[in-house]
């Protein structure tokens, strides 16, 4: 597909914070902006703050973005969506609303004969002990149907309220989270080594951390690939490209 690329955008965090709104406006700008040449574009997690598929209702906000994303895929852009340990709860909304792929977990994208290991981030290399307990409490089944007895102004409040809670307890317990912490300290770099030493990968690309890098990683079999963090849109508004033969990361600018 000459001239056609793919875009990576995560962790906008929609819904969080008093400049949500505008975040929301910004990245329905770049998605305008994808239209002219975009083959596929990959939401990586984490793009709503919270989210909860009710059977009859939808959730109040982000009108803006829901229609310009139906915009591309009527369109015939490829959208991908990997939730992420905040929208983890959009089961099939998104997909029986437009032309979208869910994926719960991370995985392979081909694209211009190279290949792709995609996903959020969220619990890979299994460092944290206790999310990975709080995980499998939010992903099972029976949780999900018990909390959407919930009435809907309950269960928007506590899952918000906790977020926040717990994004500034995170902070403060340790100011450099969101800074790269080394190979042996990264969940996602130990995950992608692991997937690497079983079969080869052009790029590795996952947000979650919040923290934008590009960084060649070698398997101990010495396969080697470019693993690229694609940051944010909560605070950095980045995003990454695919073009030519070339992933890079940038900046959008109004």
């Amino acid at each position: 597909m000459p001239g056609k690329k793919i875009y990576f955008v995560t962790d906008a965090h929609l819904g969080a914070g008093h400049d949500s709104m505008l975040r929301e406006k910004q990245l329905c700008s770049l998605l305008e902006q994808m239209k002219a040449d975009a083959a596929m574009v990959v939401f990586l997690g984490d793009i709503f703050d919270f989210w909860f598929t009710y059977k009859h209702v939808v959730p109040r906000g982000h009108i803006r973005l829901l229609g310009r994303m139906a915009e591309l895929a009527d369109a015939g852009v490829k959208l991908h969506f990997f939730i992420g340990n905040h929208d983890m709860w959009l089961f099939d909304y998104l997909s029986s609303q437009m032309d979208i792929t869910m994926h719960d977990d991370p995985a392979t994208l081909l694209f211009d004969g190279k290949k792709f290991l995609v996903g959020h981030g969220d619990g890979l290399g299994h460092l944290d002990r206790r999310y990975d307990c709080l995980r499998r409490i939010f992903r099972c089944r029976l949780n999900q149907r018990l909390f959407a007895l919930l009435p809907q102004w309950m269960t928007f409040g506590l899952a918000l309220g906790w977020s926040g809670h717990s994004r500034k307890g995170h902070i403060k317990k340790n100011p450099t989270i969101f800074e790269y912490q080394g190979d042996d300290r990264e969940g996602i770099v130990l995950y992608c080594k692991q997937r690497l030493n079983q079969e080869p990968f052009d790029y590795c690309v996952f947000g979650h951390r919040h923290t934008p890098l590009t960084r060649p990683i070698t398997a101990p079999n010495g396969n080697q690939t470019l693993y690229v963090n694609v940051g944010d849109w909560l605070i950095h508004r980045n995003y990454a490209v695919y073009s030519d033969g070339h992933l890079t990361l940038h900046d959008w600018q109004t």
